[in-house]
């Protein structure tokens, strides 16, 4: 089975949180025997701050942020079993979509795959002439990073066929707990790039908790916060490439998730990072969101805070032997439930259903 994937970027996080959880789903589904090629542009300096080379289950095709080269990658859509146009590639969005539908074999499946629902769909809400909107009915599904039971039900709403959350999940090979590194301990560390709809949530529970604790030490990771006024104990060390997240992980006190507004707004949708640091048996703390306890039990495997002031409480109280207790039981329920391997069987079984009843489809026309 071949699969088409056009989406921000396989080989480089630069600017790009999905790059994990594109390699963790696609990995597993080449593991169950499909034949992967992912298309990425080469934009936003990504190729020259790539964390990997392209990978042995994978083939990846970089192209010039240019018309024709889109076109020629679109062409490429006719020989494949199931074509995916995901959200947020950053350039030619509008004519991805459009050209999936366009060139994908009738044969084919046509999925979008969102990996920021909630902030889609806000858009679709403002303009009934968003492309997404007007290729809902023409597509044969939509696959989510998360959103739960009100993304799906906002989906179709909206006239899509069907639709499917996909949770990020953890990949014990790339993500797993090592020792600590002296360029990563702290108390409290934060990885996250500095995006509009998330700098106010940071600094509400990062920022100001880290002013609040003078005498702690606190660890910030990400693009972006480079010109951003932060507290003496804060200390910023830039992009940090996915080599190094699990020894940011593992070298803290605790790791704070902090979601997006949106994500945090509709729930259901635990960012990448929450499982990696569960993985490398981290303590997180993360801001409340509905759904948590269907990843990690509150309390037991993950510290919840509704704001900033909760975050100190977490932070003030929290012992090293507590921490790694937490940490312990988190690794333990990831592995067991939330691992890439169970989402790459979950889609694989979807993939071939509906591929089969296409078919069925046609031959009964």
């Amino acid at each position: 089975m071949k699969l088409a994937f056009y989406g921000s970027s396989l080989l480089s996080s630069w600017w790009n949180g999905a790059a994990t959880y594109y390699r963790g789903l696609l990995r597993a589904l080449a593991s169950r025997g499909w034949d992967v090629t992912f298309y990425e542009p080469d934009a936003y300096e990504r190729q020259r701050h790539r964390d990997i080379e392209p990978p042995d289950w994978a083939r990846v095709v970089v192209y010039h942020a240019t018309t024709g080269a889109l076109h020629r990658v679109l062409t490429e859509a006719a020989s494949a079993d199931v074509v995916v146009k995901a959200s947020g590639v950053g350039v030619f969005d509008d004519e991805l979509l459009g050209g999936v539908l366009m060139y994908a074999g009738a044969h084919a499946l046509t999925l979008f795959w969102d990996v920021d629902a909630a902030a889609t769909l806000a858009e679709m809400r403002r303009s009934p002439e968003h492309p997404v909107r007007r290729a809902l009915p023409h597509l044969d599904a939509v696959m989510t990073y998360g959103g739960g039971p009100p993304v799906v039900q906002a989906y179709e709403a909206f006239g899509a066929r069907r639709c499917h959350p996909v949770y990020n999940a953890l990949d014990p090979e790339t993500h797993h707990p090592v020792p600590r590194d002296p360029r990563f301990v702290a108390d409290l560390s934060l990885l996250a790039n500095r995006l509009p709809d998330r700098e106010s949530r940071v600094e509400a529970f990062f920022l100001d908790a880290a002013a609040r604790l003078p005498e702690r030490r606190f660890l910030l990771g990400g693009n972006g916060w480079h010109d951003k006024p932060l507290p003496a104990n804060v200390r910023a060390v830039g992009h940090v490439g996915t080599a190094d997240h699990n020894a940011f992980n593992s070298s803290a006190l605790a790791v704070l998730n902090v979601a997006r507004d949106s994500m945090a707004a509709v729930g259901f949708s635990p960012a990448t990072r929450v499982f990696e640091a569960a993985g490398a048996g981290a303590c997180l703390i993360t801001d409340a969101w509905e759904g948590i306890e269907h990843f990690l039990a509150p309390g037991a495997e993950v510290l919840v805070a509704r704001d900033g002031r909760e975050v100190v409480e977490h932070v003030a109280s929290l012992t090293p032997e507590r921490a790694r207790e937490i940490g312990r039981a988190a690794l333990r329920r990831v592995l067991a439930e939330h691992t890439y391997e169970r989402r790459g069987a979950e889609v694989d079984a979807l993939l071939r259903t509906a591929l089969e009843a296409k078919r069925m489809t046609a031959v009964t026309a």
